[in-house]
């Protein structure tokens, strides 16, 4: 267990060092825009989507090296995604990692442009960091692309904001966060297999093992938004009964979305039995993220 968490650690501080290098610095014009990208993009956080990414190019015998340009590029586009998630337009958050959210620290219009500017350099970092000679790197881009696009977070965050203040069946929101929540997710498993090479069978259970632990981890959030401990989540907690939001726990009950949870991890960690390679990291992760507090 400690090793594991150590292993965390490590690559939660590597991807912090890695954002530091590709993000532009904060004294380069235009300054207030390169400020609020930083801002935003190293504010900490839990850092899962780059972790998943080391874990499973680790498991498959990745130099850490070659994953670097993929963890960088999902943590970035993560980080454009929460800036325009909390604006007013949106969920209208004002506490995002214990600090003020990017349009309330800066100005909305900025808050705007640094999440555009992130996306755009999410891609950067993939088009300078990837083998240029191979074809797996344009599947990678692509799968990115697809990701966070219109059937990817954009949609689900679409329907997420068209589910508010009305009720919806516990198909409706599984879909609607497999898309919003899950589909990046699923991208930080799957971009590693894609450079590895695996076969079509490896591929699927890896995309599964994505779903299951995307989906566990919106679960998670979900609960958290209740039971959680804004010192210790970063954030305001029951915002989402505030904002008449549709979540397990509205549908579910607290209970039976602890219980989901826990099923999305067990099967989460059924489906690495198709994984080849130690997978023993990505097991644990499927359980950290029904575990943590924040």
């Amino acid at each position: 267990m400690t090793d594991k968490k150590s292993r965390l650690s490590e690559w939660q501080q590597r991807i912090d060092h890695v954002l530091d290098q590709q993000l532009p610095s904060d004294g380069q014009e235009p300054e207030g825009l390169h400020r609020a990208m930083r801002y935003s993009a190293l504010a900490g956080g839990k850092r899962f989507r780059p972790v998943l990414v080391y874990a499973t190019g680790e498991a498959l015998g990745s130099p850490m090296e070659s994953t670097d340009p993929i963890a960088a590029a999902i943590e970035i586009i993560h980080a454009y995604s929460l800036i325009h998630d909390d604006l007013p337009a949106m969920d209208d958050d004002d506490l995002r990692r214990g600090r003020a959210t990017c349009h309330k620290a800066f100005d909305e219009a900025t808050a705007i442009l640094a999440g555009d500017a992130l996306q755009a350099l999410a891609f950067d970092v993939l088009a300078r960091g990837l083998p240029s000679d191979r074809g797996s790197s344009l599947q990678v881009v692509g799968l990115i692309a697809e990701a966070c696009g219109s059937i990817g977070m954009a949609g689900g965050q679409a329907l997420d904001l068209a589910a508010v203040g009305t009720q919806i069946g516990i198909e409706a929101l599984e879909t609607m966060h497999g898309l919003k929540t899950g589909a990046l997710i699923r991208a930080s498993v799957l971009a590693p297999c894609i450079l590895a090479g695996l076969d079509e069978s490896a591929m699927h259970h890896a995309a599964a093992y994505g779903n299951c632990v995307g989906l566990a981890f919106q679960v998670h959030d979900d609960i958290l938004d209740i039971t959680g401990n804004s010192e210790l989540t970063g954030k305001n907690t029951m915002a989402d009964v505030a904002l008449d939001k549709p979540t397990f726990p509205s549908i579910l009950g607290l209970e039976a979305s602890v219980e989901r949870a826990r099923e999305l991890r067990d099967q989460a960690v059924r489906h690495l039995d198709g994984v080849p390679g130690d997978t023993a990291m990505l097991a644990w992760l499927a359980s950290y993220v029904i575990d943590r507090d924040r």
